[in-house]
């Protein structure tokens, strides 16, 4: 069909929850000196407890080790658009067997431009697994390349893990909320005129020191 770092956690949990729709797992660990880190990446010890995004509620979930891994080095990336059979069939496909995947949506023509980044030439479904690109719906060919990548045959995900929601291609910046706007406008509009009445005054002291002085005889 045609169309990393690491974070304090206080204000890193907030954070990688709102990242999460794009970065499917969070990384919790505890460092030698009892510090408590979450991150984007994972640590280089097993130690650490790999937790998952679980849908607009933000929740949680703890994913086994071994597929969170997979996961981190081989992303799963699914590019859909309405109406289209095979964007539902692999969809289906992905959530049968348990793959943690992120969703984009094509439905602008900014979205068709992220498309043809990531590798289609307006072709839907595309699936990217880590750096392998797959056009189109092929049950076989999107299970070979998942099992390539070493994710498991069987679904291992928890029964209380949710897939984050199918956000667009190329998401629109929210700007600022009329009310803001509207109180930034005051704002510039009183200090122009506090510069205005400045600039009349020092005019008006100004022509009063250059009027000569009246002399009396």
């Amino acid at each position: 069909m045609k169309v990393a770092k690491m974070i304090p956690a206080a204000v890193g949990v907030a954070l990688l929850l709102l990242g999460a729709a794009a970065s499917a797992q969070v990384y919790k660990w505890v460092d030698a000196k009892g510090v408590t880190h979450y991150s984007d990446t994972p640590p280089a010890s097993k130690q650490a407890e790999v937790k998952a995004y679980a849908g607009a509620d933000a929740v949680l979930v703890p994913l086994p080790y071994e597929l969170a891994r997979v996961a981190r080095s081989a992303p799963v990336t699914l590019y859909t658009t309405p109406k289209c059979q095979g964007c539902d069939a692999g969809r289906a496909l992905l959530k049968a067997r348990g793959i943690p995947f992120s969703e984009k949506t094509v439905t602008t023509a900014s979205d068709q431009d992220k498309l043809k980044e990531a590798g289609s030439d307006g072709q839907l479904p595309l699936l990217l697994v880590g750096r392998n690109k797959l056009l189109g719906f092929q049950s076989d060919a999107w299970d070979s390349a998942l099992t390539n990548a070493a994710y498991p045959a069987r679904s291992m995900l928890p029964s209380r893990y949710r897939h984050p929601d199918a956000v667009a291609a190329a998401p629109v910046a929210k700007g600022p909320s009329p009310e803001i706007l509207e109180r930034e406008a005051a704002r510039v509009a009183e200090a122009e005129a506090a510069a205005a009445a400045a600039r009349e005054t020092a005019a008006r002291e100004k022509k009063k020191s250059n009027t000569a002085p009246a002399f009396q005889f």
